[in-house]
């Protein structure tokens, strides 16, 4: 008996269910919220599980303002499939974006039900590698050093099955992405025809995708909460990764905002802050004001930077846009500083903000940021994203 397309997408119902481990599982918005976010997954899980194999490696689509699952705003992200026994040149031009970063790893986040089966993560950045902007390159990825080669190479770990590619900037408008390909050394054959068993194999683990992104997801933001409490910032850090998360869960009422602020280390080489709604999705980031970092933002006369979170235009420089959520969390980062400073949280009434901002903080008119906003959008859809 032929089984329905809906037989081998049961893993949906799952995804579903993890509703009931939202903040607000009894609210229609959330409850809508998530089911959007059950197809954006879905959609997502296609690429990663259909377009390439690690003997016939591209790129496909990771985080961005599609799939948004906490994406940092400055990152394109790229997905390949690889394997560890395999040989890789990744060649191209290194474009003049702030950092490129490459990882490695055994196991990649919400294609394993358990996070702790993700290992053997190894990291490396256009500086270690020594690549020039706006310079062509290659680079050999394979478990060991190529015998009698002498050019540019990085070693991957003999159990890695993913490489995961970040084109980082600040400057949206004005730095160019890389442009960059992928190849297999080692002698394969013709990319070949699924067959009808892989391909039901793959439909099924495509519907338990969204599902994990949730299991994994909604905990981590209620650890947060539960550890440090709401308004609060608190430090994570993952092995492999160069640089270091400052979370916090944010709440606030329509006529309060939020005022964020910290110092800024004296080596700064990259920093960022940006708001995701109550699912861990990065809020509205193109259209909206949902991240600023150390190139956009305005600092403060006494050296420190502070963000202002509201739903209102508070008229100030450095306003967060939540994207019409009173609730979410926020991230930072610090990427190889000298200093790690954890910010503050302050919530007051929006209509007493300029009371807690120093003196001589500017006026930015309704013009003004109308005209912010537009470049925004035109520097970001100018960017790589799919």
């Amino acid at each position: 008996m032929t089984l329905s397309i809906l037989d081998h997408l049961t893993g949906l119902e799952e995804a579903a269910a993890e509703i009931a481990h939202s903040w607000r599982p009894d609210d229609p918005a959330y409850q809508a919220d998530m089911y959007r976010q059950i197809l954006m997954n879905l959609s997502y899980a296609y690429f990663v599980y259909f377009h390439a194999d690690a003997e016939h490696p591209d790129w496909s689509p990771l985080w961005n303002p599609v799939y948004l699952h906490q994406p940092n705003p400055d990152d394109i992200y790229l997905y390949c499939p690889i394997r560890g026994d395999l040989t890789y040149r990744i060649s191209g031009n290194r474009g003049t974006c702030r950092r490129l970063i490459f990882n490695t790893m055994a196991g990649f986040t919400v294609m394993v039900d358990d996070i702790s089966e993700i290992n053997d993560v190894l990291g490396v950045d256009d500086r270690d590698l020594g690549l020039v902007p706006g310079e062509d390159f290659e680079v050999i990825f394979s478990a060991e050093r190529p015998a009698g080669y002498i050019g540019k190479w990085t070693q991957i770990s003999p159990k890695a099955t993913v490489l995961m590619l970040r084109f980082r900037s600040w400057d949206w408008a004005n730095e160019i992405d890389p442009r960059l390909s992928i190849e297999c050394l080692d002698r394969v054959g013709a990319k070949p025809r699924l067959t009808p068993e892989e391909i039901i194999e793959r439909i099924h683990e495509m519907a338990k995708l969204p599902a994990r992104f949730s299991k994994l997801f909604l905990p981590m933001q209620d650890g947060t909460r539960q550890r440090v409490g709401v308004n609060a910032f608190e430090f994570i850090r993952h092995p492999g990764i160069k640089q270091v998360y400052w979370a916090a869960a944010f709440e606030f009422k329509p006529n309060e905002a939020l005022i964020i602020e910290t110092e800024i280390p004296k080596v700064a080489p990259y920093w960022n802050i940006q708001l995701n709604d109550p699912y861990f999705n990065a809020v509205e980031y193109v259209y909206r004001l949902g991240s600023t970092n150390g190139g956009m933002a305005t600092v403060d006369s006494d050296g420190k930077i502070r963000v202002v979170i509201s739903l209102e235009d508070p008229g100030v420089p450095n306003w967060l846009d939540p994207g019409g959520y009173t609730e979410g969390t926020i991230y930072g980062r610090w990427y190889e500083c000298d200093t790690e400073p954890l910010p503050i949280i302050k919530r007051v009434l929006l209509a007493k903000v300029r009371d807690h901002l120093p003196t001589g903080t500017p006026v930015v008119t309704q013009e003004q940021r109308a005209e912010q906003i537009r470049e925004r959008v035109r520097a970001a859809q100018r960017r790589r994203r799919w």
